[in-house]
């Protein structure tokens, strides 16, 4: 009689272990699939590379604080840091507007066209011309700064001399609402100011 429990319970340990075994297997063969599984949606989520556009400037770790007595020295338009709580809204201005506003729309996706306020009428139809009825574009003049037309979105700032050179178009269509955007899905309108176009 007690060499039958003693074999019924070597026979329990043996499927015991037997069941612990399997169960580790398919335990590291989930985690194996779920690594699997996670590492092929990263790759599927990759961006696109990135354009490379000549004479691109690009400025990191700028704060995303909320400050309206913000005050501004550079010569040329902000490319993004402290703001005001409200943003500009986006549209073409013939006056300049506030950097601190303007600031808050690139957080939100917009790309800031400023030009001398001496351009040549041609040259500021044309740039009007070329961003009218699109959503996420400001344009205004802006004083003082060393290139006819900067063009600017969050951490990021291209300066030309011509409205036709073919990077104002390109940094267009990569930056405005492209991935450097903070606020993703946040509105342009809504804000401050009148546009005029």
């Amino acid at each position: 009689m007690a060499k039958r429990r003693k074999v019924s319970r070597s026979k329990k340990t043996a499927a015991s272990s037997s069941s612990n075994r399997s169960l580790y297997i398919w335990i590291g063969v989930g985690v194996v699939a779920v690594g699997g599984l996670i590492w092929l949606l990263y790759l599927s989520f990759q961006p696109e590379a990135v354009v490379t556009i000549e004479g691109l400037q690009t400025f990191r770790n700028l704060s995303r604080e909320h400050n309206d007595a913000v005050v501004y020295d550079d010569p040329m338009p902000p490319a993004g840091g402290v703001h005001a709580p409200i943003w500009q809204n986006c549209g073409i201005y013939d006056d300049p507007v506030l950097a601190k506003n303007a600031i808050h729309s690139l957080e939100h996706g917009a790309v800031w066209i400023t030009y001398s306020p001496d351009l040549p009428a041609d040259s500021l139809a044309q740039l009007k011309d070329l961003v009218r009825g699109q959503s996420f574009i400001l344009v205004s003049p802006w004083e003082g700064q060393p290139e006819p037309i900067v063009l600017t979105a969050w951490g990021l700032q291209l300066a030309v001399d011509d409205v036709a050179d073919e990077r104002v178009e390109l940094f267009i269509d990569e930056y405005r609402l492209g991935r450097q955007t903070p606020e993703p899905g946040a509105t342009c309108s809504g804000g401050v100011g009148e546009p005029t176009g």
